[in-house]
């Protein structure tokens, strides 16, 4: 297992960097984001498309990873041509997928396949291309929990295959965990390291989830939907169609979204399946050289790594997802660092080299400090506090102790001053003053 997973990471950010960008840019969005459909008794219903599908994936073919071990394949004929077929294509199509999940025709599914095989066409290219790379990890998820394999197809519509997306309202990676759901299911997410990110360990967090939903609901049509939008949005829909079960019943009491997110999944494995059917062609793609893991135990920035072995830095970020500033916390716990197969001997002949390197700019905090006492200490509350803080100010001068029954005017007198300056010059109000003190006279 350990080799096929670690041989997919250096494509877990094939799309990261400019995407991650996309999918928070409101100006990329089309004028298409959601559809109208009536139904047979003339009811209208609005459906909107999942947030993946909003966006257009061409411009992606210049960012590093794209460039490195995807291409554009060359022997497609006709690939910007999609075919029509008929509704009966269609239904035999989808009836001939092996799947224990039921994969339904109707025009709400006819109109993501549309989708996906006209707007999205080179979007399904570059996501068959990357297939190679996630979908391994995705079964075995899954093959763990002995759920469906078609499930593999669920990170298509919710991140289209991008280990670092985040929606608009917070969700992140591949199979878009919210915070809290991430965290219950044991994704550890802190202000360096983002496990929703890490493709194997979100997976397994995934098909977890999945498997707890399908106890509650019994029906994949409805854990679809819950993984989309929560349980609670779910019960309150079949509460709302007074018991209703099915979801394609009561998608009218669903939020917008979720009402398109089984349509949207159907329409993936569909595409996934039947591409070439809509003359598309997955992407070529080159296997990059195998990968593997070192434990750290000392706190690394990747930009040391990169720098003292002389490896692409967005490289070892699309191998290291899941740090969010580029910053392996070792010291906290043991950390993996995943390397280029052929590079892991020399990490560990060049480690102190690449953990000494910049180490004080990159990745050393303080962890005790000196407080600065030589100064004094400007702290204005009250009148009273400023006087005594210029008085402390003063330089030089002399200083002398006052003795029992000692009055202010005396030792005035005796210092060859006034009452009115000892006051200034100690911050005293008033004439009490107290044996044993200092008092300043000059």
């Amino acid at each position: 297992m350990d080799k096929k997973i670690l041989l997919i990471f250096c494509m877990l950010t094939m799309v990261s960097t400019l995407w991650a960008q996309v999918y928070d840019n409101n100006d990329e969005t089309t004028d298409e984001d959601e559809f109208t459909v009536i139904d047979g008794e003339g009811n209208t219903e609005v459906i909107e498309f999942p947030e993946a599908m909003t966006f257009d994936l061409d411009s992606l073919m210049n960012i590093y990873m794209a460039k490195t071990y995807l291409d554009e394949p060359v022997d497609c004929n006709m690939r910007d041509v999609n075919p029509t077929y008929s509704k009966e294509d269609y239904v035999d199509r989808l009836s001939r997928i092996p799947s224990v999940m039921e994969m339904a025709y109707n025009d709400v599914v006819q109109k993501f396949i549309d989708r996906y095989s006209g707007r999205l066409r080179h979007s399904i290219s570059y996501m068959l291309g990357a297939s190679n790379f996630y979908m391994p990890i995705f079964e075995e998820a899954l093959e763990t929990y002995q759920l469906p394999l078609e499930l593999k197809y669920l990170p298509i519509i919710e991140s289209a295959l991008n280990p670092k997306a985040v929606s608009r309202v917070g969700a992140t990676g591949l199979w878009q965990f919210m915070l809290t759901t991430g965290k219950q299911y044991g994704l550890q997410v802190n202000s360096l390291v983002d496990e929703r990110r890490d493709p194997v360990k979100a997976s397994y967090a995934a098909a977890r989830y999945l498997s707890d939903l399908y106890k509650i609901f019994g029906d994949w049509n409805l854990v679809i939907a819950a993984y989309n939008c929560g349980p609670a949005n779910i019960n309150k829909a079949i509460h709302r169609a007074n018991g209703e079960k099915d979801y394609w019943q009561i998608y009218p009491y669903l939020p917008k979204e979720t009402r398109g997110y089984v349509p949207a999944f159907i329409a993936a494995n569909y595409m996934m399946t039947y591409y070439s059917q809509h003359n598309i062609c997955p992407m070529s793609t080159r296997l990059p050289a195998s990968t593997d893991t070192i434990m750290v135990n000392r706190n690394i920035h990747l930009e040391q790594v990169a720098e003292v072995m002389g490896i692409n830095i967005d490289l070892l970020r699309s191998l290291n997802p899941m740090y969010r500033r580029d910053i392996i916390p070792g010291t906290t716990e043991l950390s993996p660092l995943r390397l280029p197969q052929t590079e892991v001997g020399r990490f560990i002949d060049l480690q102190d080299s690449i953990y000494n390197y910049r180490a004080d700019e990159l990745v050393n905090k303080r962890v005790e400090v000196d407080v600065n006492d030589d100064a004094p200490t400007y702290y204005r509350k009250s009148t009273r506090y400023s006087r005594r803080s210029r008085a402390v100010r003063r330089g030089g001068g002399r200083s002398v102790t006052i003795r029992r029954g000692q009055t202010l005017s005396e030792i005035a007198k005796r210092n060859g001053t006034t009452v009115a300056k000892l006051r200034r010059l100690n911050g005293i109000r008033g004439n009490n003053i107290r044996a044993g003190k200092k008092l300043r006279v000059r």
